[in-house]
């Protein structure tokens, strides 16, 4: 009897639903679109303190800067969701899970987009039957080994393609290593909330995709505008003045610059430019903030938080920095 009940309860949810959530979609869509074509003049406007105004451009840049790699990452999630049989995921990966983080972590280089779109997508193919170990080390070497980044690497610093080399064999390894330490210690942890699977074959195949999409957008924005203003108050307030004094403990700079990686979290197609600007840091420590900033800063932690939970977010940042940073310093002492 419980079935049935089930089965008529269904269609009035998915009633209300659209509705509601493509009034808050627009409502949303709206908003950021303001925000980025005038919100600049509306807070310089606003307010004269240069502190406040220097926020308010972080703020507003991470935003439109994630924005439309966000954007991407969820239009290729829905269309995973809605379009993409499970049994193609199962036939592209190995079966085996050890074998199959290594093809995930090099199939990242075919996403021209930022962690901003790397979670939807990665969450996508958990839903999709990917073992979660192969959708992390996804998640991990997307934004950080695809063309744009490496180029935009290259262009930074002109005439060094050992930061390039250095840069792709790093990330790699760490998308590697975190999915093999998640097959070995983390392979039925019950802190990973597993996104909803919303494909529904009682619906259309487009139905279903402007659903998903509307769904990831409303999500995932949410968190990205979060994220953005926790990067903007933490930019405004790391003192620089005392850079110069840790530059040259090759321990401290990579730590410092990690962690400025975490606290900026800029887009990992811009990182590059930041990164070369530092000349008074080594090229390790340099490389350590081109391999921190795309996996794990305050925006990625806050869109991780929402999409995975905050049980997996807790252990999962702290994890992927250290391997990181490991991982800069040895690539660093072995390339640069």
């Amino acid at each position: 009897m419980s079935t049935p009940t089930e089965v008529e309860e269904k269609p009035g949810t998915t009633d209300k639903e659209p509705s509601g959530s493509s009034i808050a979609f627009t409502v949303t869509l709206v908003l950021l679109v303001c925000l980025a074509l005038f919100g600049r003049r509306l807070f310089n406007a606003w307010f004269t303190d240069d502190g406040i105004r220097t926020w308010a451009t972080m703020f507003v840049g991470v935003t439109v800067q994630a924005l439309p790699f966000l954007v991407l990452g969820v239009l290729l999630s829905a269309a995973l969701t809605a379009f993409v049989p499970p049994s193609f995921f199962a036939k592209a990966l190995p079966k085996h899970p050890a074998l199959a983080v290594p093809v995930a972590s090099a199939s990242g280089v075919v996403l021209p987009g930022c962690e901003c779109a790397s979670v939807p997508v990665s969450a996508a193919l958990m839903t999709r039957g990917v073992t979660p170990a192969a959708a992390i080390a996804f998640l991990l070497s997307a934004p950080a080994i695809n063309p744009v980044v490496l180029a935009s690497t290259a262009v930074a610093f002109p005439g060094q393609p050992k930061v390039v080399v250095a840069r792709a064999v790093t990330s790699l390894a760490v998308s590697m290593v975190l999915g093999w330490l998640w097959l070995a210690t983390g392979k039925g942890g019950s802190w990973l909330r597993m996104p909803k699977n919303r494909h529904s074959h009682g619906e259309g195949k487009f139905e279903v995709f402007r659903s998903a999409m509307l769904h990831d957008f409303l999500h995932a924005g949410g968190f990205l505008v979060v994220g953005a203003a926790a990067a903007a108050t933490l930019n405004v307030v790391v003192p620089r003045s005392w850079l110069d004094h840790v530059a040259g403990n090759l321990l401290l700079s990579v730590l410092l610059l990690g962690l400025l990686a975490v606290l900026l979290a800029i887009c990992s197609e811009a990182d590059a430019f930041v990164a070369a600007s530092l000349t008074q840091f080594s090229l390790t420590a340099r490389l350590a903030f081109m391999v921190v900033g795309p996996i794990v800063d305050v925006k990625l932690i806050a869109l991780q938080t929402g999409t995975f939970g905050p049980k997996f977010a807790v252990r999962f940042a702290p994890a992927t920095f250290v391997v990181a940073i490991l991982a800069s310093l040895l690539v660093g002492w072995w390339l640069l």
